[in-house]
C-alpha cells in the first residue's frame, strides 16, 4: 500500500476521544508503512528544533544508553520485527518534560528530563522496553485504523477525499495527541516490557520504578507541568504499579521498588554514565 505524505502524518493528531466501533486489532497498514510513517514524523521532529530540540551534549550518554540498554533489549528473541523496523534511539533536550515515546516503525525518543529523574538502568530499561513494545505491537497504526475507520482511511489513501486530508494536515504538530494510548495498550506494553527484560541483565519489574518514584514524590496526584505530558499519554500509573507487582508475584520474582539496589538494578552505573553527564 502506498501512502501520500499527508497520510504518513495522520498519526500525529490521533486522540483517545475518537475511538469508534472499528476493532482495534484491525490494521490496514503494513509494517513497511509503519516504518515510513515513523521516518516521516521523525524528519518533522528534526525539522522543529524549537519544540523538539535534539540533545547535542555529551555524546557518550546516547552511546551508552544505546549500546548497553537499548541494544540489550533489542537482542531479545521476542522482538520479531527488529529486522523490519528501523529501531533507533534519540534524546530530546528538554529538562522540563518527563516523558518518552515511540513512533511507528521503531523510532524511540526519550527526554533529558526523564533521564535526569530516573535513578537506575533498570528503570530506564523498563521504559525503553515499554516503548519498543508499542512499536512491536503496532499500537499507533492500529489506533489510527480504529479512530478513522477503514473506509475513511481507504478513501484518503486513494485520494477520494482531499478536503478531509487538508483538514487533517492543517492540524499537524499541534501536540503529541497521537501518543495517547488506550489503557489496554499501556497495560499490554507494560506486560511486554516485563517479558523483554527477562532476556536482559535487568530486573524485570523495572517498568514500574518511574511510577513508584513519582508516587513517592507526590507527582502523580498534583500533576505539575513537568509530567503533564507523560500523564496525559501514559495514564493510570498507580494501577500499573499493581499490575506489574502481580506479574512479579506470578513469576515468583522478588518484588523490589525504585529504591532497590543490587542485582539487576545498576544504580551506580546509571549515575556515573548517564545522570551525571547530562548538563
Amino acid at each position: 500500500m502506498k501512502f501520500s505524505r499527508s497520510i504518513y502524518l495522520l498519526i500525529i493528531i490521533a486522540s483517545p476521544f475518537f475511538y469508534n466501533s472499528c476493532d482495534s486489532n484491525i490494521n490496514i497498514f503494513s509494517k513497511s508503512d509503519d516504518v515510513q510513517l515513523g521516518l516521516d514524523i521523525s524528519n518533522q521532529i528534526k525539522g522543529d528544533p524549537q519544540q523538539y530540540p535534539i540533545y547535542h551534549g555529551d555524546a557518550s550518554v546516547k552511546s551508552y544508553i544505546n549500546s548497553r540498554i537499548f541494544q540489550s533489549i533489542l537482542a531479545s528473541p521476542q522482538i520479531a520485527s527488529k529486522n523490519i523496523y528501523n529501531y533507533q534511539l534519540e534524546i530530546i533536550d528538554d529538562d522540563g518534560v518527563l516523558n518518552a515515546f515511540a513512533l511507528p516503525g521503531g523510532y524511540i525518543y526519550v527526554y533529558t528530563g526523564l533521564l535526569k529523574y530516573l535513578n537506575s538502568e533498570a528503570s530506564l530499561a523498563g521504559i525503553l522496553g515499554h516503548e519498543i513494545a508499542h512499536a512491536e505491537l503496532r499500537h499507533s497504526t492500529q489506533r489510527l485504523t480504529a479512530q478513522y475507520g477503514v473506509s475513511i482511511l481507504l478513501n484518503l489513501v486513494l485520494g477520494e477525499n482531499p478536503s478531509q486530508v487538508a483538514e487533517i494536515a492543517s492540524n499537524l504538530f499541534v501536540g503529541f495527541a497521537f501518543l495517547a494510548n488506550s489503557r489496554s495498550d499501556e497495560s499490554e506494553a507494560d506486560r511486554t516490557s516485563f517479558s523483554y527484560l527477562k532476556d536482559t541483565r535487568y530486573y524485570q519489574g523495572g517498568v514500574k520504578f518511574f511510577f513508584e518514584k513519582m508516587r513517592a514524590d507526590n507527582l502523580v496526584s498534583i500533576a505539575p507541568s513537568a509530567i503533564e505530558t507523560f500523564l496525559s499519554t501514559h495514564p493510570n500509573p498507580i494501577d500499573r504499579i499493581s499490575e506489574v507487582n502481580t506479574l512479579l508475584q506470578q513469576g515468583n520474582i522478588e518484588i523490589k521498588d525504585y529504591t532497590a539496589t543490587g542485582n539487576g538494578i545498576f544504580n551506580d552505573e546509571y549515575t556515573t554514565n548517564i545522570k551525571n553527564k547530562i548538563r
